[in-house]
């Protein structure tokens, strides 16, 4: 299945890979679609500015094109996150916590990327000096996203207890 070929890819590669999450949300496919990737266009999209990586789209990952498995992992290089062109998202991370903690906030700079652009209006992008500056503010060390998770866990505990069995 295409999920083995590429989730086995990524674990194979990259020590740091304890997690990775694929997703084929609509926002997620629509940016995937698009020639540019993820725009700067809001303090949230700004923080993924030289940490996403884009695969092209080679058909379906299936068995029989195990060699996709080399350009995935070059493609992704060091990166926490990948769009698979015409595809999904990809995020990695050391903990469950830090990939869903890359995909939470990959997928909200989608569904912004998305509305901004459904505005029609002239979109306003932030210099390069501001660009790397911002996203050296953010944080990269390996608790990243725990506090989220922990959120969502308590969430889940209160209205669907049952997701732990």
């Amino acid at each position: 299945p295409a999920g083995f070929v590429i989730h086995s890819a990524v674990h194979t590669a990259r020590d740091n890979a304890r997690c990775v999450m694929h997703t084929h949300t609509i926002a997620g496919m629509a940016v995937a679609a698009q020639e540019g990737g993820i725009l700067p266009l809001n303090q949230i999209s700004i923080g993924f500015h030289g940490r996403v990586a884009i695969h092209e789209y080679e058909g379906v990952a299936a068995d029989d094109n195990l060699s996709e498995r080399q350009r995935i992992v070059r493609d992704l290089a060091d990166k926490p996150c990948l769009i698979l062109r015409n595809h999904g998202l990809l995020t990695v991370g050391w903990t469950v916590a830090e990939a869903f903690y890359w995909m939470w906030y990959l997928e909200q700079a989608c569904r912004i990327q998305l509305a901004a652009q459904a505005s029609g209006a002239k979109l306003s992008l932030p210099p390069r000096e501001v660009l790397e500056r911002t996203v050296a503010q953010f944080t990269t060390e390996k608790t990243k996203g725990w506090l989220p998770w922990q959120a969502l866990r308590r969430k889940l505990d209160r209205e669907q207890p049952d997701y732990r069995a």
